[in-house]
C-alpha cells in the first residue's frame, strides 16, 4: 500500500454516503434511548438537550410564527445559518420546527465526513480519508456538540473549517483557480455558519498566505490566489464581496489580471482584511478573555460570569486527551501522527490552528477541543496508514488499519452509549410555561437565572432581563432578587429593573438603576437599603413581572449567590454563606452520611462539616401529596443553631443552609411556598416549577 491510492469519483461517493450514515445513525443512539419517555416530549416529539438552541428556535419562531415581537434580544431570521435553515425547513416541509431543530446538528455535522474523505483522496490516500472520517465524525467532543438535539451553532463549528481547510490543499496541490475560488467562498461564509470561529478560520488563512509565500512565492499561481481569498476574508459586505469575488475569478480566468496587479491588490487588500477583520484583537484579545479571571476592573466591581461556566475553565491533560480522541493514548497517536504528517506533506502546516486551539482547550475549557476532533482523526489514521505500510504482506494492510482504526473507534462508542443526557426542560416544566404563555400578554417580563432565559422565550412568549447570550453585570439584580431576605426589596427590584430596562431602550439595567461609571454613581448598599425600608417612588406599571423558580435552581444557588455577595467598591467577596444540596446520601442508624465529610446525626440534632460539629436550628420536612398540595412539619432543635436541615422528601434531598439561604426568597417562596400576600400572587405552584406573579 503506498500513498498513491486513487479511487474512482464513483467509488468516493460511496465512501462519503457509508461514512455519513455511519455518523448519522451512531446519533440516533440517543433517540433510540429517549424515544417512549413522555417526560422528555412535548408535541410529540423529543425536546433539544442544550438550553441555547432555544436562541436560534426562538428567532426561527418569530419569523414563522410571529411571536415574541417584544423581544429585542430575539435574533433575525438572517442572523445566522442556524436560525434561517431552521426557519426555511420548518416553513417549506411538512416538518414541525420541533423536529427540524431536533435533528439537524445530526444532519449538517456528519457532513463534516466529505472534507475528510476528500482530504484522503487529494494525498492519495482514501483509505486514510474513510476511516479517519468514521472516527472524526463521533469521536467524543464533537458528538457532545452535534448530537442529535444540541441545536446550536457547534454543528458548524469543526465540519465548516474542515471544508476549508480542503479547499485550501486543493488549491496547494492542484494550482486550479476554483479551489481558490471555492477558498474564498468558504472563507466569506464562514461567518454566517459559525462566527466564533473566526480566529482559527483568519488563522488558517494567513498560514496559507505564508505558506505560498515561502515555498511558491515563483509561481504566478500564488499571488492570484492569495487575492481571491484575501477578498474573501475581509469583514465588508457579503454581496459586494462574493460579486468581486466572481469578477476576480473571471478577470484570471480570461487573462486579464496579471501578477504585478494580484501582488499590489494583495498589498492594498491584506492590511484592510486585517483591519475590518480585527484580526489581532479576535486572536490575542480571546486568549487573554480567557485568562481574565474575577472582577470588572472599572466603575462597580460586578463578577464575571466565564469562570462560573464549567467549559470555560481549566481542565486536566486527561480530560483534553478523552475529547479530542477518547483516550490519552489516542490524542498521543494523533499528535504523533500529525507530525509525521507534516513532515511528509507540508501542507498539513495549514491544519495548525484547529491543532493549536484544541491544545489551548487546556486552559481555554471544554468548548475548544471540538476544533481539533477531525485533523486528529486524520492524523490518528495517518500514523496507523505508516505502520501498515511496513507490514511483509500487503493483504493484512487493510485488516491491520480497520483493526487499529476500531481502537480508537471504540472508546468514543462506548461514551456515547453512556452519555444519556437529558433534555433542557422536562414536559412538565413546559407545560407551566405552556399556561403562562396563554395567561399573559407578550409584553411581560420573566425574572430569573439566566439558564432559563431562552426556554421560556420559545415556550412561554415572555422577555427576560438577562439570558443565555446577556448575562454580564445584570446578573447581580436577578441574584439579587432571588436570594434577599426581604419580600419588599424583592418586588421593588423587579419592577424597576424591567420597567428601567424597557424606557432605556434596553440599556444595562445596572448601569442605569446604579449610574456606573460616572460621577453620579450610587452606593449600591444604600440603594438596596433603601427598597428594603425607604419610602420611594415607584415608576408607573406598563407591564406584568413574573418571578420563575424551578426546581433545577436549587442545584446553583452558591453559583447564583456569588454575584450578589460581593462588595462592589472593591470586587472582593463578603462572608461567604453555606449551602449544600445532595440527593446522595446512606443512613447508618440514626447518622446519614453525605459527601464532602458532611454527616447529619438526627438523634442528638447535630450536623458534622469536615469533623467540625455543629448545632442544628431547624430540621424541615417538606412534601407533596397526591393532589399535588405542599405538606411541611418542622421542629427547632437548637434555638441557637445556625445551621438548618431540610429534607424535601418528594425530591429524596437533603438542603442544609444557613440563616441566610433559609430567609432568602428561593427557598421561602420555592421549598416552602411561603410569600407576601400583598406582593405576590402565585400562578403556578407545582412540584418542579414555581412560577408568582408581582402585584405592585
Amino acid at each position: 500500500m503506498t500513498d498513491k491510492e486513487s479511487l474512482s469519483s464513483r467509488k468516493i461517493v460511496i465512501l462519503i454516503t457509508i461514512a455519513y450514515l455511519f455518523s448519522y445513525l451512531v446519533r440516533m443512539i440517543w433517540v433510540y434511548q429517549m424515544q417512549g419517555q413522555e417526560q422528555y416530549m412535548w408535541n410529540g416529539e423529543l425536546m433539544i438537550s442544550t438550553g441555547d438552541g432555544y436562541y436560534f428556535a426562538s428567532g426561527a419562531q418569530k419569523w414563522l410564527e410571529h411571536t415574541l415581537q417584544f423581544n429585542p434580544r430575539v435574533p433575525d431570521i438572517y442572523y445566522t445559518a442556524t436560525v434561517t435553515l431552521s426557519a426555511l425547513v420548518a416553513k417549506y416541509t411538512s416538518l414541525s420546527l420541533d423536529t427540524v431543530i431536533l435533528y439537524m446538528p445530526a444532519v449538517i455535522s456528519s457532513l463534516v465526513v466529505i472534507p475528510i474523505v476528500l482530504i484522503g483522496r487529494l494525498f492519495g490516500m482514501a483509505t486514510v480519508g474513510f476511516l479517519a472520517a468514521l472516527l472524526g465524525s463521533i469521536a467524543w467532543s464533537y458528538y457532545n456538540r452535534t448530537m442529535v438535539g444540541y441545536f446550536d451553532t457547534d454543528m458548524f463549528s469543526a465540519m465548516a473549517p474542515m471544508f476549508i481547510l480542503y479547499f485550501l490543499l486543493a488549491t496547494i496541490k492542484t494550482e486550479k483557480r476554483v479551489y481558490a475560488l471555492l477558498s474564498a467562498f468558504a472563507f466569506l461564509l464562514y461567518p454566517f455558519l459559525y462566527d466564533q470561529g473566526k480566529t482559527i478560520v483568519y488563522a488558517m488563512g494567513l498560514l496559507y498566505m505564508g505558506y505560498m509565500l515561502l515555498f511558491h512565492r515563483k509561481d504566478d499561481f500564488s499571488y492570484r490566489s492569495i487575492l481571491l481569498i484575501t477578498v474573501g476574508l475581509i469583514d465588508f459586505n457579503f454581496w459586494g464581496q462574493f460579486a468581486v469575488i466572481v469578477a476576480l475569478y473571471v478577470a484570471m480566468e480570461r487573462g486579464v489580471v496579471t501578477v504585478k496587479q494580484a501582488i499590489y491588490g494583495s498589498i492594498v487588500l491584506i492590511p484592510i482584511f486585517l483591519y475590518t477583520g480585527n484580526v489581532h484583537g479576535l486572536i490575542f484579545g480571546k486568549i487573554i478573555n480567557y485568562f481574565e479571571r474575577g472582577t470588572v476592573d472599572h466603575g462597580l466591581r460586578f463578577l464575571q460570569v466565564s469562570q462560573t461556566i464549567r467549559e470555560a475553565g481549566l481542565i486536566p491533560f486527561d480530560v483534553m486527551a478523552n475529547r479530542i480522541s477518547g483516550s490519552v493514548a489516542g490524542v498521543l497517536v494523533a499528535f504523533v501522527g500529525y507530525i509525521m504528517l507534516v513532515l511528509r506533506h507540508k501542507e498539513f502546516v495549514l491544519a495548525l490552528p484547529l491543532i493549536g486551539i484544541g491544545l489551548f482547550s487546556l486552559v481555554g475549557g471544554l468548548r475548544f477541543t471540538v476544533y481539533a476532533v477531525p485533523m486528529a482523526a486524520i492524523s490518528a489514521i495517518y500514523l496507523f496508514h505508516i505502520l501498515s505500510e511496513y507490514i511483509d504482506d500487503k493483504r493484512l494492510y487493510y485488516p491491520a488499519m480497520a483493526l487499529l482504526t476500531a481502537t480508537m473507534i471504540y472508546p468514543n462508542i462506548m461514551h456515547i452509549l453512556e452519555y444519556k443526557v437529558p433534555t433542557v426542560m422536562s414536559k412538565r416544566e413546559v407545560m407551566t410555561l405552556d399556561k403562562l404563555k396563554s395567561t399573559s400578554n407578550p409584553k411581560d417580563y420573566v425574572v430569573t437565572w439566566w439558564d432559563y432565559g431562552y426556554p421560556i422565550w420559545y415556550f412561554a412568549d415572555k422577555n427576560t432581563l438577562i439570558d443565555g447570550g446577556k448575562h454580564n453585570n445584570d446578573n447581580f439584580i436577578v441574584s439579587e432578587i432571588m436570594l434577599t431576605d426581604s419580600p419588599l426589596e424583592a418586588a421593588r427590584l423587579s419592577r424597576l429593573a424591567v420597567e428601567e430596562y424597557v424606557a432605556s431602550d434596553y440599556k444595562l439595567i445596572t448601569n442605569t438603576l446604579f449610574k456606573n461609571n460616572t460621577a453620579e454613581q450610587v452606593d449600591v448598599d444604600d440603594y438596596l437599603y433603601e427598597l428594603k425600608y425607604g419610602d420611594i417612588k415607584m415608576p408607573k406599571k406598563t407591564r406584568d413581572i413574573y418571578l420563575y423558580m424551578p426546581w433545577n435552581m436549587a442545584g446553583i444557588l452558591p453559583t447564583i449567590n456569588l454575584f450578589r455577595n460581593l462588595d462592589l467598591k472593591t470586587g472582593k467577596h463578603k462572608a461567604r454563606h453555606f449551602y449544600y444540596s445532595t440527593q446522595r446520601f446512606k443512613q447508618v442508624g440514626d447518622v446519614i452520611y453525605m459527601a464532602q465529610d458532611i454527616s447529619w446525626n438526627m438523634r442528638d440534632g447535630t450536623l458534622t462539616i469536615q469533623g467540625e460539629k455543629l448545632d442544628i436550628g431547624r430540621e424541615i420536612t417538606v412534601g407533596y401529596t397526591k393532589d399535588n398540595k405542599l405538606h411541611k412539619e418542622q421542629r427547632i432543635v437548637h434555638a441557637t443553631g445556625r445551621y438548618h436541615v431540610i429534607f424535601m422528601s418528594s425530591y429524596n434531598n437533603i438542603m442544609i443552609v444557613d440563616d441566610a439561604y433559609l430567609n432568602s426568597m428561593f427557598v421561602q417562596m420555592f421549598v416552602f411556598e411561603n410569600y407576601d400576600k400583598d406582593l405576590f400572587e402565585p400562578v403556578t405552584l407545582d412540584a418542579m416549577t414555581k412560577i408568582y406573579k408581582l402585584k405592585i
